[in-house]
């Protein structure tokens, strides 16, 4: 806290000065008021001197954070045309406000997720990209988490399903703000069920808590036993505050359903997974509702980038957009979002104001009225957005999109404007099998190259190279028109907004190192 803000008022002084008074008869009485106005006043003084929001605009509100992995824009019914069933996900949007123009930070696994809980682009934290198995690397311990802040403010916490930010022990979930952990430390195909490497993964171990209770668990019923924890964990806390986490595990390849869903949809396999998870978010609504909590709870519903397109039927669908997972096109980094929070957030409501994980995390400070975290954040609070108050103007000024440590687009306003850039897109005919495209054909790299060349030699990619090229996100959703040469004024004034990300987070593209980026964690060399 600043040192102003830690003063303390001098009661020894006014107690002296007190004593210093004629003692005469008649001042006895003004002595005695003096005295007890300034007692009174010591104690309102003795506080922390800054402001705080009054009583009656502090709220302690549950806080439930559904994030699926790899679930497309175009999977939702209520945002795209889909045979897939999405009751309830369509009920919360209902119910609540859907986001159209909600996005993610990076495109990908780890990255998506240190983005949202530190309120940071993944870059400024040294998170990019996906971390597996071999990883020494993980979230920095001196980074504040906001379960860790929640934690703080007298919440019970906890994960149910894929952390991905560092191995346990070491970056465990317990030592980063959660007081519970079911699920796995990284994605799902670090297996023996990886598409292409199966034959050099080591058994997959599911955790609870700090322990490892099995290893390569049926996959069919890992939707269904998140669920069960977390709804067991409303009943448990439904007196008291508490944060509840849920990265669903699927539909990440390989996906599996359990035998209640298996079958059941009209779009094969990945169907029948994004409907066990639509099952999935009802039941946790349905626990919230139950205990009387409806009114005091924010639900929020997203996913953690877009499709893995490459993997054909099973994999989900971008719907209008343009690309899907590991590019930082509209498919890659813009997903699917409800929120639902009865006299808070208005229903049946649409909002196309762009916002992103990383303004959660400031927003929930700003409900729960706690101080923002020391090192600096790129979220913002976006209240007045989330609550639809008249006269507010857009939170953001600009919005970027890393791919890795290369700075490829900016978006201000319905402009988006792509740097020259490699990107992934399907190499050819997509498959059934749960394989990649050109699977038998792929020389795979190890795990351990996670370039884009390395993830188009495993995932069945092929890499091509996009010139500069600016869309108008309000005419071309699909990012298919390049007006650059149109618009050379746009394209100047973007370009100026990413030259002040580069001097802060550094852009391996022009070999521009970034002056406030903050260390990874590692395991290997702890400090």
């Amino acid at each position: 806290m600043p040192e102003a803000a830690t003063q303390r008022f001098p009661v020894g002084h006014i107690l002296r000065e007190a004593r210093l008074q004629p003692v005469a008869i008649r001042r006895v009485g003004q002595l005695v008021r003096t005295v007890a106005a300034a007692l009174v006043l010591c104690l309102l003084l003795e506080a922390p001197i800054y402001a705080r929001p009054s009583d009656e605009s502090i709220t302690r509100p549950n806080i439930v954070v559904i994030f699926t992995d790899d679930m497309g824009y175009g999977d939702v019914a209520c945002f795209a045309k889909t045979k897939i069933r999405t009751p309830r996900i369509d009920a919360l949007a209902r119910q609540g406000t859907k986001f159209t123009n909600f996005y993610v930070a990076q495109a990908v696994c780890s990255a998506s997720r240190a983005a949202l809980l530190t309120g940071c682009y993944a870059n400024r934290v040294g998170m990019a990209g996906a971390l597996n198995h071999t990883s020494p690397t993980g979230i920095h311990p001196d980074e504040k988490l906001l379960p860790e802040i929640l934690r703080d403010h007298g919440y019970a916490t906890a994960m149910f399903g894929k952390w991905h930010l560092g191995l346990p022990p070491y970056f465990s979930p317990l030592k980063n703000g959660f007081d519970e952990w079911l699920g796995i430390p990284y994605s799902n195909d670090n297996t023996k069920y990886h598409p292409v490497l199966f034959d050099s993964m080591p058994p997959l171990p599911l955790f609870d808590g700090n322990e490892v209770v099995e290893t390569d668990p049926d996959q069919s019923l890992l939707t269904r036993r998140l669920t069960e924890r977390a709804v067991a964990f409303i009943e448990r806390h439904k007196e008291r505050p508490f944060f509840l986490y849920v990265p669903h595990i699927m539909p990440h390849v390989p996906i599996f359903a359990s035998e209640q869903f298996s079958g059941k949809s009209n779009f094969g396999l990945y169907g029948d997974v994004i409907e066990e998870i639509d099952w999935s978010v009802g039941q946790i609504v349905d626990a919230v509702d139950r205990h009387g909590l409806t009114q005091n709870t924010l639900v929020i519903f997203t996913s953690d980038n877009g499709p893995f397109l490459s993997y054909g039927t099973h994999a989900g669908s971008s719907g209008p957009l343009r690309e899907g997972k590991l590019t930082v096109f509209e498919g890659g980094v813009r997903v699917p979002a409800a929120m639902r929070w009865p006299g808070k957030i208005r229903s049946g409501r649409t909002c196309d104001t762009p916002i992103m994980t990383i303004d959660l995390l400031p927003t929930i400070c700003n409900l729960i009225g706690a101080e923002l975290p020391d090192n600096p954040l790129d979220g913002v609070d976006v209240r007045s957005v989330l609550f639809d108050e008249p006269g507010g103007s857009p939170p953001h000024e600009s919005l970027i999109f890393y791919s890795g440590t290369e700075l490829h687009a900016v978006r201000v306003g319905k402009w988006k404007l792509h740097f020259p850039h490699k990107y992934l897109t399907v190499r050819g005919a997509t498959r059934n099998d749960g394989k990649p495209a050109g699977y038998g054909q792929l020389q795979p790299q190890s795990i351990t190259n996670s370039g884009v060349e390395g993830i188009a030699s495993r995932h069945g990619y092929r890499v091509e190279n996009l010139p500069l090229s600016l869309y108008d996100l309000s005419t071309d959703l699909g990012e298919a028109h390049d007006v650059s040469a149109e618009h050379p004024d746009v394209v100047a004034q973007l370009t100026a907004v990413a030259d002040r990300y580069r001097e802060e987070l550094g852009d391996s593209l022009t070999g521009q190192v970034g002056k406030r980026l903050r260390p990874l964690g590692r395991n290997d060399r702890p400090e």
